[in-house]
């Protein structure tokens, strides 16, 4: 016959069952304390929650894609893509553009404007944004016929059409005749499209990145 002081005796001859199932109850508490909590399974559910957005990108990358890949292989487009590509690299075309004739104070002034705005562009884009996503970029099944430097950084956005943005805004602010830097802007944003670095949906929100930061450099330095 067992008694109370039995029951007793088998629960400190054998303290280590007596902690797991106290932890067990613990668990019990806890999970009910907080049924909002989430697990592995529905933080899935929630990186799927919009698949029609990421449907409708892909669609949209996909359509631009075979825009150019009717002009990819012509001897002409290929070589004003790689180049207008290779022009934008660190911004070397726009920072030239700024710089080219500033020959007087204000002139000189208005480069030193448009060089910083870029490098700032360059930190932010290239730094804390990129930082936040990492997108692949495109698959290149053949070499390319011209040289193209291959960055390391996340595909999204495109550090090109943001820069490309930013200094077509500056730079056609004191100018009656703006449409040769949005021509250029045009031509370097598409040449990452066309020589595969990105996507089109990145070139298209590195653009908008570039049109709000000319925005707000215009506002913190406006032009004189």
């Amino acid at each position: 016959m067992i008694t109370p002081d039995d029951h007793g005796d088998e629960a400190d001859a054998n303290p280590d069952a007596s902690a797991a199932v106290e932890a067990s109850d613990d668990q019990g508490d806890a999970s009910d304390a907080n049924p909002d909590a989430t697990n592995p399974d529905d933080q899935g559910d929630e990186s799927d929650a919009n698949p029609d957005a990421t449907a409708a990108v892909e669609a949209f990358d996909e359509a631009a894609e075979q825009l150019f890949a009717r002009l990819r292989g012509n001897p002409v487009a290929d070589r004003i893509f790689y180049t207008a590509s290779e022009l934008g690299n660190f911004s070397i075309l726009w920072h030239a553009l700024a710089w080219a004739g500033a020959r007087s104070p204000r002139q000189r002034r208005n480069a030193l404007r448009v060089s910083v705005a870029l490098a700032v562009e360059s930190a932010l884009v290239n730094g804390p944004i990129k930082a936040q996503f990492n997108r692949s970029r495109p698959l290149v099944q053949h070499d390319h016929p011209h040289r193209l430097r291959q960055p390391l950084t996340s595909s999204f956005p495109s550090g090109h059409a943001s820069a490309a943005v930013v200094a077509a805004a500056l730079l056609s602010e004191p100018r009656r005749r703006r449409w040769p830097f949005w021509t250029a802007t045009a031509v370097v944003a598409a040449s990452r499209v066309h020589v595969r670095i990105h996507h089109a949906s990145d070139v298209v929100v590195g653009a908008l990145v570039g049109a709000v930061l000319a925005r707000l450099f215009k506002k913190i330095w406006p032009l004189r």
